[in-house]
């Protein structure tokens, strides 16, 4: 049997378009051979709708999509699987359920819900799901399919060391005897997942004896980025197929007969970097518009969201803003033509000296017999926000913020400042990472200009300041970051582990606590580690911690 793997990038809400894209899809797959057409989690209504579950005319034009996607599909010879969500039942106790379809010639033949409802990290799905409580295998052609949705192929207790939950929902669909297994996703991406999702669902095929499949969705829907990367494994647990990453694909595969194939050469770094695009790509565009904003300051982060933008966007639609202050060198400057002119990206200058003065002078009375602190530093950055949102307002573009996770994780930005726009596009980098993802770009020729690459780190809001007149070295500070913010390490296991200082870990731990206010009025965040700030990282505000 000829299966599509049908990799689509569907938008949350939008039923019209969505509909036609998975029609489209199928016929295409119908003239390329497949019987059967496989879509992603929710892919009629897109993932995940949030609140929208808990409006029942979402739920009621979920049902009715469904039964317009049977009839649009009735004359086509491939059957189709889908996913969308539906009210639930009474009594459920919550307001709607993970459905999979398969549809054929019109008919609906099976509807199953998804069992497995994952509560960590980004995911929330028990405060909108009622858990399927059976589950079924169906036939096509005469071959029968064990239909699964997402989180119920994760909780495999041979492969996991410690599984969340107390069923495996693949164990009991194998008991009724499945020739293939189809799992239908909605997985983000984050470093590593997509050789660590191969490798499960690689175990699963060996262990059950069946081939596997797995079509998952792709692109950007606010903070989540997926990857796409469908796959088909055989019986023995090889690989057979794989989709593209980070782009729609469908892909065509007999998996019962179908030799297998090397794993992927994949690269982490040009990884993060194919997701951001996709993901500021998505996020503009979904939101209604076409161009975005960056402030360009001379330094690498704000080099490579431009770099990002002008991928996702096309140079003509990227508008770079210098904006000099007193502080400013002229090779930061002059760092940012070069860069604008390697992009082909329109830049331009506002200096704001003189808007500076303005605000040093009205502020004299009050500031009397005070000497210049951080209040005066970040004066600067709010200059620069009203600017950049003036020029949103105007020209109808999103702003994008240009800081690194290193900086959000410690409060090295400015509330209000550089911190105001649409989207975090690097928020989830660490300032090494950074770098990473910079010197990749360059590897076929200078897209960031070399300077910037290896110039001291500064704000530049003060005469000589650098990054580290306030923060350790990034080669110490990420380390510290990535072991406290995305594995939880206690301040005294980073210490003897990787053997910094008590007291260096221990300033850089009071930091990221005493910023939590300043991390929950940032933009969101593109998510491409496995512990994003935002809707991943939820802590309390007016606490008190002791470190």
């Amino acid at each position: 049997m000829k299966i599509a793997l049908a990799q689509i990038d569907p938008t949350i809400g939008d039923f019209t378009g969505n509909l036609a894209k998975i029609v489209e899809v199928s016929r295409r797959a119908a003239e390329q051979g497949a019987r059967l057409a496989v879509f992603s989690e929710l892919c009629v209504c897109g993932y995940l709708p949030a609140d929208f579950l808990e409006k029942p005319s979402f739920l009621e034009r979920c049902r009715t999509a469904v039964d317009e996607l049977a009839a649009a599909t009735r004359e086509l010879p491939v059957a189709i699987l889908v996913g969308a969500a539906l009210k639930a039942p009474e009594g459920a106790g919550k307001p709607a359920v993970n459905a999979a379809f398969l549809i054929d010639k019109g008919q609906i033949l099976l509807e199953q819900h998804k069992r497995l409802l994952p509560f960590y990290d980004v995911f929330d799905e028990q405060r909108y799901f009622s858990a399927g409580n059976s589950q079924k295998v169906v036939e096509l052609d005469g071959v029968r399919l064990a239909v699964s949705v997402c989180e119920d192929a994760w909780n495999d207790k041979n492969f996991w060391p410690q599984p969340i939950y107390s069923i495996d929902p693949i164990e009991e669909l194998m008991a009724q005897h499945p020739q293939i297994h189809i799992n239908i996703s909605a997985s983000p991406y984050w470093h590593g997942k997509r050789a660590v999702r191969r490798r499960m669902l690689s175990a699963i095929a060996k262990r059950d004896g069946i081939p596997v499949m797995l079509s998952n969705q792709v692109g950007g829907n606010d903070s989540l980025i997926c990857d796409g990367s469908s796959l088909a494994i055989n019986a023995q647990g090889q690989l057979v197929a794989q989709a593209k990453s980070f782009d729609e694909d469908l892909l065509i595969v007999d998996p019962f007969t179908a030799p297998g194939i090397a794993d992927p050469d994949e690269d982490d770094t040009e990884g993060a970097y194919h997701a951001l695009v996709l993901g500021t790509r998505d996020y503009v565009r979904k939101c209604g518009f076409k161009k975005a904003i960056v402030a360009l300051s001379g330094g690498i982060d704000s080099a490579l969201v431009a770099a990002i933008a002008k991928d996702a966007l096309g140079a003509e639609n990227v508008l770079g803003i210098g904006m000099p202050s007193p502080y400013s060198s002229q090779g930061s400057i002059d760092d940012s033509k070069r860069l604008a002119a390697n992009l082909r990206i329109r830049f331009e200058v506002i200096g704001i000296s003189n808007l500076f003065s303005g605000f040093t002078e009205a502020l004299e009375p009050f500031f009397a017999g005070k000497a210049a602190d951080l209040t005066e530093e970040n004066i600067q950055p709010r200059i620069r926000g009203t600017l950049l949102m003036a020029l949103s307002n105007k020209l109808g573009a999103l702003v994008l913020t240009t800081g690194n996770k290193s900086e959000m994780a410690v409060g090295y930005c400015t509330l209000y400042g550089d911190m105001v726009g649409a989207l975090a596009v690097i928020g989830d980098l660490m300032k090494l990472r950074v770098y990473a993802l910079c010197r990749w770009l360059n590897r076929d020729g200078e897209v960031i200009p070399e300077a910037i690459l290896t110039k001291p780190p500064s704000a530049e809001l003060r005469p000589g300041q650098m990054d580290t007149d306030s923060l350790p070295p990034y080669e110490v500070l990420d380390p510290i970051l990535e072991a406290y913010v995305e594995r939880y390490e206690t301040p005294e296991a980073i210490a003897e582990t990787h053997g910094f200082s008590r007291d260096i870990v221990q300033q850089v731990v009071r930091l990221v606590e005493r910023s939590e206010y300043k991390r929950q009025q940032a933009a969101p965040v593109l998510k491409v580690t496995s512990k994003s700030f935002g809707m991943g990282r939820r802590f309390p505000i007016a606490v008190k911690v002791q470190v």
